[in-house]
């Protein structure tokens, strides 16, 4: 908005109102002390939450990436598929047994001899965000199978273009 009079330069004032920016500043102000003060206590509090990286993995656990896990695979390596069984059916790691999660026992016990029998299990679930492959590989550990973890699961398989498989068959 220009103002003038006379002979004097012209005066130039905000369309916003003083108030409702110091109210605007203020609530900048609030929200980044907040953000902050919270981002600290995350980091330093010894209780927050990872901020970075996989949530779901604890001691004790081993990835294992794509790349590396076909290389398994064409060694022997025994994969074993976490997802709920219409994942599998629709398609999965070929020679990959079914194993999902909320099935676990009455499945473990169909497959025990041959999990067993393999020296190299990896398992994997439908990728980010899926705890499934972490809670079955731990399970497995639990009765005395050791099992490695597809790192990103089922996503990171097919996005390497490796082989796929549908059905019920291994």
């Amino acid at each position: 908005m220009k103002e003038s009079g006379g002979d004097e330069a012209p005066v130039y004032t905000s369309m916003v109102p003083s108030g409702l920016m110091l109210f605007a500043a203020r609530i900048l102000l609030i929200v980044a002390l907040g953000s902050g003060l919270g981002l600290g206590w995350n980091a330093f509090s010894g209780r927050g939450l990872a901020l970075t990286g996989n949530v779901f993995v604890k001691a004790g656990d081993e990835l294992v990436e794509a790349a590396a896990a076909k290389a398994r695979l064409g060694k022997g390596a025994l994969f074993v598929d976490a997802r709920p069984l219409d994942f599998y059916d629709m398609s999965h790691v070929p020679g990959a047994l079914s194993l999902p999660e909320d099935q676990f026992d009455v499945a473990f016990a169909r497959l025990e001899p041959q999990l067993r029998a393999s020296l190299d299990v990896i398992v994997y679930c439908a990728g980010f965000g899926c705890e499934a492959s972490h809670i079955v590989s731990r399970k497995l550990k639990e009765r005395g199978v050791p099992a490695a973890i597809l790192h990103e699961g089922w996503p990171a398989w097919q996005d390497a273009g490796y082989p796929t498989r549908e059905g019920k068959l291994p």
